[in-house]
C-alpha cells in the first residue's frame, strides 16, 4: 500500500478511494470562466482540479479561484519557481512541478520550504517527452526505466531539502511504456501514484488508450488518483474517468450500463436506444446496473443480474427488474418507463 498525502482535505493513497482529476482549459487569469468550468467539472464528478499557471497574472488569480472552487485546486508550474511561490501564497492545495526544470537547487529549496510551511504536497510530473538529456543518453530512448530513474532523481532533490510529501506521475503517450513505468515505480517505492496516459488524443481514441492504460493499471492494483487526458471538453475527461473506474471494478458509485450487441433477431434501433439511456444516466448517481437488450425473448433472462432494464420487440418492449418482467411498454415510451422505474429503486 502507498503512503497517503492530503490535497485540500482529499486523501490520495494509503487505501483511500481512487480520485478523479481534470484540468481547466480556460485562461487561468479569467477567474469567472475558470470557476465556471471548475463547477461544471465538479458536477460531473471531478474531485481535484488543476489549473495552468504560465505567468504571474495567472498565479495571482489562484487565490480568487480557490475561494470559489468547490474542489481542491492544484497549480501546474513549469520553469519559473516564482510562479509556484506566488500560487502557494495564494492558497493552492497542491503544486505540480518538474523539479528539474525550475532552475537551480536554491529554487527547488524555496518551493519545497514554502510547501512544507503550508503542508502542501508536490506532484513530481515525469513526462516521457521531456526526460533529462543525460538520462536519455544513458538509455538511448524513452523507456520505463528512464522515466523511473528521472522520478527518483527528482525525489532525491526534494528529500535533500527535507521534503517528502510527494505524489508521482510517469506519463507517456505510449500505453505500454506508461504501464510498465508505473508498475516499476510501484515496486520500488510507496509514493502515491497519479496515473494517466498523456496526450492520449480525441474522445474516441484517447478514451480507448486511457481505458487500456489506466484501467489496466487499476485492475493490477496500481494507482491512487487519475486523469484522463483528452483533446476535448474537460468534462468528457471526467465522464471517461468514471466509466474506467467502474469498468476496472475499483469504484461502484453511479450507474453502470450494459447493452447487448445487435444481431439478426434485433427488431428495434438498439444502438440509438442504448445511447439515449447512456446520456440520461449521466444525471443518475445510484450504484445500479441498467440493461438495454435487443431481444424481448432472451433479454430479461440474459440481463438478470441487472437491477433493471428494457428489452425491445416489434412496436413494444419489456420493462424488467432483476430478470423479472414488470410490464410491456410501447416502444416510444420504453426509455421514459425505464427512468420512472429507476426513480423507485
Amino acid at each position: 500500500m502507498t503512503r497517503q498525502i492530503n490535497v485540500g482535505g482529499v486523501p490520495i493513497g494509503g487505501g483511500a478511494p481512487v480520485t478523479i482529476q481534470s484540468m481547466t482549459n480556460t485562461p487561468t487569469q479569467d477567474v469567472t470562466a475558470t470557476v465556471d468550468q471548475i463547477k461544471k467539472l465538479a458536477a460531473a464528478g471531478c474531485e481535484i482540479v488543476r489549473v495552468a499557471v504560465p505567468d504571474m497574472e495567472a498565479a495571482r488569480a489562484v487565490g480568487k479561484i480557490k475561494g470559489q472552487s468547490p474542489i481542491p485546486v492544484v497549480v501546474d508550474i513549469h520553469f519559473d519557481h516564482k510562479l509556484a511561490l506566488e500560487a502557494i501564497a495564494a492558497g493552492a492545495d497542491k503544486v505540480r512541478i518538474n523539479p528539474g526544470n525550475i532552475g537551480g537547487e536554491d529554487r527547488v529549496k524555496a518551493v519545497a520550504e514554502a510547501c512544507r510551511q503550508k503542508s502542501i504536497p508536490i506532484r513530481i510530473g515525469v513526462n516521457g517527452g521531456s526526460l533529462e538529456k543525460p538520462i536519455l543518453a544513458k538509455y538511448g530512448k524513452i523507456c520505463p526505466e528512464a522515466m523511473v530513474e528521472s522520478a527518483f532523481g527528482h525525489i532525491r532533490l526534494l528529500n535533500k531539502f527535507d521534503f517528502d510529501d510527494i505524489c508521482v506521475s510517469l506519463k507517456s503517450s505510449s500505453v505500454p511504456i506508461t504501464m510498465k513505468a508505473y508498475q516499476l515505480m510501484g515496486q520500488e517505492s510507496d509514493y502515491p501514484l497519479h496515473i494517466g496516459v498523456t496526450e492520449a488524443g480525441t474522445v474516441r481514441m484517447g478514451t480507448l488508450k486511457s481505458a487500456v492504460g489506466i484501467g489496466g493499471l487499476l485492475a493490477l492494483g496500481v494507482g491512487d488518483t487519475m486523469r484522463v487526458s483528452l483533446s476535448a471538453d474537460p468534462v468528457e475527461e471526467v465522464y471517461a474517468a468514471r466509466e474506467i473506474l467502474k469498468a476496472a471494478g475499483v469504484r461502484k458509485e453511479g450507474p453502470e450500463l450494459v447493452s447487448c450487441p445487435t444481431c439478426g433477431r434485433t427488431k428495434i434501433d438498439l444502438i440509438a436506444l442504448a445511447n439515449q439511456v447512456e446520456e440520461r444516466l449521466k444525471t443518475v448517481d445510484k450504484p445500479i446496473t441498467v440493461a438495454v437488450m435487443g431481444c424481448a425473448v432472451n433479454g430479461p433472462g440474459e440481463a438478470s443480474a441487472a437491477d433493471c432494464g428494457i428489452a425491445g420487440g416489434i412496436g413494444e418492449g419489456l420493462l424488467f427488474r432483476k430478470g423479472s418482467i414488470v410490464r410491456k411498454v410501447p416502444q416510444d415510451q420504453l426509455v421514459d418507463a425505464l427512468f420512472q422505474l429507476i426513480e423507485t429503486l
